[in-house]
C-alpha cells in the first residue's frame, strides 16, 4: 500500500490588520498532467488574492498612492471604468478604508462581476455594449469631472505597474532564485502585469523572455498601428484592429499608456495571438486535469504558454500568469455546457442503487 502524505501547518505566523494585508504572495504550481514531455510549465495562481484576481494588487496600490500624495481626500468618492477585476478590488480596498466607489463598465461583461461588486457595497453605472472600452472610460472621466470625484486611472497611472515591480516580480524572483527560468507568458488588460514584471526581469533576469498574448480577432500590438492619445496619454478614440471578443479582462479596444511603456522600452520579446475558444478549451482542461480553476484570460495565457512549450528547447521552464478565477465566469461560454441538472451518466448513477433519487 502506497504512503500518505500527512499535511501539516503551522499558520503563517502572522495576524493579518485587515483584508488589503493579504494582497500579494500568490503561489507559483507546477503543471504536472498537462505539460509537453521535457518541459516546465508553472502557473502563477492569482486569484489566491483576497478577492480573487491580480487587480486587487493595482487597486490597493493606486489607492494608497493617491492618500500619500493628496489626491484622494477622506471620504471622497473613487470612480473607474472597468471590466470588472479592478472594480471588485478597488470595491473590497474602499470597502476596508471607507471610501465610496462608483464603477462604470460595459454591459457585455458578466454580471457576477457587477453583482460582487455590489456586495462589496460600490454602485455599478452599467455602460452601451456598442460604445465598448472608450464608452466606459470616457463615462468615468464625465462622473469625475461633474462630481469631483476621484479618478483611479488605471489604464495611465504610473502605481499600476510599480506595483507589478515592488510585489510581482519580486515574487517571482524570489520563487526562482537558482531555478531556471525561460520565458514568462502574460496577457493583457491595462498592461501594468507584464510593464512591471518587465522592469524588474530586464534587470536581474535579462535571460527571461517575456511573451505577451492577445486575442487573434482583436491583435492590437500585433497590429502596428498607434494608438491615439490624448495629451494626458488616454485614449482617444477606439483602436481600428478591435474586435469584440470573449476573453474577458483581456485587451480593451485601446493600447493602454501603462502597457505602452513595455512596448516601447523592449519589455516584449514575443506576441502570440490566442483564438477565444482556444482560451475556453484550455481553462477547462486546467480545471478537469491539473484542479486549477482560472477564467477565460487564464485559460488564454495558458493556451499562449502552451503554443510556446510546442517550440521550446528540452528542459526550458515556463511561468504563465492567471489572472483570476473561474468562479467569475458562470454565466459566460465558459460554463454553458456545464449543466446544472444531472446528465444521463449521473442519472444512471443515482438509479444504480434504490434510495434517495429525485422524483
Amino acid at each position: 500500500m502506497a504512503l500518505q502524505t500527512i499535511r501539516t501547518t503551522r499558520g503563517r505566523g502572522r495576524l493579518y490588520d485587515g483584508i488589503i494585508d493579504a494582497v500579494g504572495d500568490t503561489p507559483v504550481i507546477r503543471i504536472n498532467r498537462l505539460a509537453p514531455e521535457g518541459v516546465q510549465i508553472y502557473v502563477k495562481a492569482e486569484f489566491f488574492n483576497p478577492a480573487s484576481s491580480v487587480k486587487d494588487r493595482l487597486a490597493l496600490n493606486i489607492i494608497e498612492a493617491a492618500e500619500r500624495s493628496g489626491a484622494l481626500r477622506p471620504g471622497q468618492t473613487v470612480v473607474e471604468a472597468t471590466s470588472g477585476n479592478t472594480g471588485i478590488g478597488l470595491a473590497m480596498v474602499c470597502a476596508q478604508k471607507g471610501y465610496p466607489l462608483v464603477v462604470t463598465m460595459a454591459e457585455s461583461f458578466s454580471v457576477e462581476r457587477r453583482r460582487l461588486m455590489r456586495m462589496f457595497g460600490a454602485k455599478v453605472v452599467l455602460t452601451p455594449r456598442a460604445e465598448k472600452g472608450i464608452g466606459m472610460y470616457k463615462k468615468a472621466v464625465e462622473l469625475a469631472e461633474r462630481h469631483g470625484w476621484f479618478l483611479a486611472r488605471q489604464f495611465e497611472t504610473t502605481a499600476n505597474a510599480d506595483i507589478h515591480e515592488s510585489t510581482t516580480a519580486r515574487e517571482i524572483l524570489g520563487d526562482f532564485s537558482g531555478q531556471r527560468l525561460d520565458y514568462v507568458v502574460t496577457g493583457y488588460g491595462t498592461g501594468g502585469t507584464v510593464t512591471g514584471i518587465a522592469r524588474a526581469l530586464r534587470r536581474e533576469r535579462p535571460e527571461t523572455r517575456i511573451i505577451l498574448a492577445e486575442p487573434e480577432n482583436a491583435a492590437l500590438v500585433s497590429s502596428g498601428v498607434a494608438q491615439d492619445r490624448g495629451a494626458d496619454g488616454s485614449p482617444a478614440v477606439s483602436h481600428p484592429a478591435f474586435q469584440p471578443h470573449p476573453i474577458q479582462g483581456w485587451t480593451p479596444d485601446f493600447i493602454p499608456l501603462v502597457l505602452q511603456e513595455a512596448l516601447d522600452k523592449g519589455g516584449v520579446d514575443r506576441l502570440v495571438r490566442v483564438a477565444g475558444a482556444d482560451g475556453l478549451a484550455w481553462a477547462r482542461r486546467l480545471a478537469a486535469g491539473e484542479g486549477i480553476l482560472t477564467g477565460i484570460s487564464g485559460g488564454s495565457t495558458f493556451a499562449a504558454a502552451m503554443d510556446i512549450a510546442a517550440g521550446a528547447e528540452p528542459g526550458s521552464v515556463i511561468l504563465a500568469m492567471l489572472p483570476d478565477t473561474g468562479e467569475r465566469y458562470l454565466s459566460t461560454p465558459l460554463f454553458q455546457d456545464i449543466p446544472e441538472d444531472m446528465d444521463a451518466a449521473e442519472l444512471a448513477l443515482s438509479q444504480s442503487t434504490p434510495g434517495y433519487q429525485i422524483g
